[in-house]
């Protein structure tokens, strides 16, 4: 009996100590700073570019495709090791190819140099076609810059097929201020900018070959 009273009274302390275990567990896990998730806008608003009258031709801007990483929301920055970090508390509002498809599309329809400009999904007959390749979106704080890039090819229809009439990789290397989030984002955002109006210069020379 003596052995069965002391048993019990074994798992009656474990019983009453658990909870108080357990507060302390919760003492130090509120404890912890709470740091909240930023989502970042990246599609730059075009400049008010003066319309060059009515324009003329349909553009259809087919979805950007993303390269390797570049389908997620997260911030890349390049470490001094040479290796990748994507943020998790710094994020796009929407994956970066995304968010390009709709700055191009915004772009070439403030021109004004063309008719219409549509995505995918339309019923109109495009005399250009714009495909798109985004491969780098980056902050490099060792090398203090941002830096993107993107594949751009713009063809018009042939029967049932596309003739590609120029095709050139766009790069965009803009200086980094320094490693806080927000100075992250606009050398990134800055970098797209400089994206959009060599696309723009190039999808206008194109027009001139149709």
């Amino acid at each position: 009996m003596r052995g069965d009273g002391a048993a019990m009274i074994s798992r009656r302390l474990i019983v009453f100590a658990a909870p108080l275990a357990l507060s302390g567990c919760g003492s130090l896990i509120s404890s912890q700073p709470y740091i909240a998730r930023t989502d970042w806008p990246l599609a730059p608003k075009p400049p008010d570019i003066a319309a060059h009258g009515s324009g003329h031709g349909v553009v259809l801007v087919r979805s950007v495709l993303a390269g390797p990483g570049l389908d997620q929301t997260g911030l890349i920055t390049l470490q001094p090791d040479g290796s990748m970090h994507r943020g998790y508390y710094n994020r796009w509002a929407v994956p970066p190819a995304e968010a390009l498809t709709a700055a191009l599309i915004a772009w070439l329809q403030a021109s004004g140099d063309f008719k219409a400009v549509v995505g995918e999904g339309t019923a109109l007959t495009p005399n250009l076609i714009v495909e798109t390749t985004l491969d780098t979106l980056l902050a490099d704080p060792p090398r203090h810059e941002a830096r993107s890039a993107m594949t751009l090819v713009v063809a018009k229809p042939a029967g049932l097929g596309e003739i590609p009439v120029v095709q050139r990789r766009l790069v965009a290397i803009e200086p980094l201020a320094g490693a806080t989030a927000s100075t992250l984002v606009a050398a990134q955002r800055a970098a797209v900018v400089s994206l959009m109006e060599q696309a723009l210069a190039l999808i206008r020379s194109a027009q001139g070959r149709e």
